[in-house]
């Protein structure tokens, strides 16, 4: 994979359909996690556990899959409620084994027409893990691929690994298999191409810091303190759309942001981006098939 460094000031400005200024991205993470894996070394599960001490593979640690199971039987109901109620569809990443153990929580999103794109076997399997073994690392990504098309009867056409943990020949197998865009490089506020031996895939950013874990669960910060980080990066970037389109993205997950006193915040973010005109409540493959056809305008071939 090869991206070039383009500096903000050296690009032409986007210009998105329909007058539009800021494509903004809710992402519900619709995530699985082995209770127990065959191995002893300390299982970290594609995120950070509500207690601390890690516990060997082999060894079922309850309260912090428990705590996440929350979110699989109760927090994505709220905040599955919460958009249908307001009318914002959700950009839904969802892990093979999430459809083949948890299928009610892809169904939903499914029965909605909303975005659903592939995101690894199981959460706590790391691409990483076979940086040097390409070939199991392909055998992977093609048999969550294949799940994908199985669960929605249609290809995947965007992918985001869990933890982001990709390897650089990650790129390559998803543009070989028909994807269109991924989303584990956080360094842009804009979509870019990324170069593959199978051909151009568009980068379509996702964020960890525009993210409910961070903002909640590793920085401890409060349900007001969280919607006001949502608003004050929405209004930045969209005063900022008035030269040029941006994205936003907005990372979700069940067992944080569906609790019952955090789900307020993304209620009060939702409204807020709903009264500002020309904000695009878009989806990823809608974005990189409108960059495919615009990227010139952006950032010619060749810069």
């Amino acid at each position: 994979m090869h991206y070039d460094y383009v500096p903000f000031p050296e690009r032409g400005p986007l210009v998105f359909p329909d007058g539009k200024r800021i494509a903004l991205i809710l992402t519900f993470n619709l995530e699985y996690w082995d209770m127990v894996k065959d191995y002893s070394r300390p299982y970290y599960a594609g995120g950070p556990p509500i207690l601390p001490d890690l516990l060997p593979g082999d060894v079922a640690d309850f309260p912090n899959f428990t705590w996440r199971e929350y979110g699989q039987r109760v927090g994505i109901w709220r905040l599955f409620e919460l958009f249908t109620e307001l009318g914002v569809p959700a950009s839904c990443t969802f892990n093979a084994k999430t459809a083949l153990e948890r299928r009610a929580m892809v169904d939903y999103p499914l029965k909605q027409g909303w975005e659903l794109l592939a995101h690894n076997y199981e959460q706590g399997e790391l691409l990483t893990e076979f940086a040097k073994d390409p070939a199991r690392e392909r055998e992977i990504v093609l048999k969550t691929l294949e799940v994908f098309e199985q669960t929605t009867g249609r290809k995947a056409r965007g992918w985001l690994s869990s933890s982001l943990r990709g390897t650089p020949n990650t790129p390559a197998i998803l543009a070989e298999a028909g994807c269109l865009f991924y989303c584990d490089l956080m360094n842009d506020d804009q979509p870019y191409l990324v170069q593959t031996p199978a051909g151009p895939i568009v980068s379509t950013p996702y964020s960890n810091e525009i993210n409910d874990f961070t903002i909640l669960t590793r920085r401890g910060h409060t349900t007001d303190e969280f919607r006001d980080i949502l608003i004050e990066e929405l209004d930045v970037l969209y005063a900022e759309a008035a030269q040029t389109g941006k994205m936003m993205n907005v990372g979700i997950h069940p067992h944080v942001s569906g609790r019952a006193y955090r789900v307020r915040a993304l209620r009060e973010f939702l409204e807020h981006a709903k009264s500002l005109p020309g904000v695009w409540f878009t989806t990823r493959e809608e974005l990189a098939r409108w960059y495919l056809e615009n990227h010139q305008q952006h950032i010619p071939a060749g810069h």
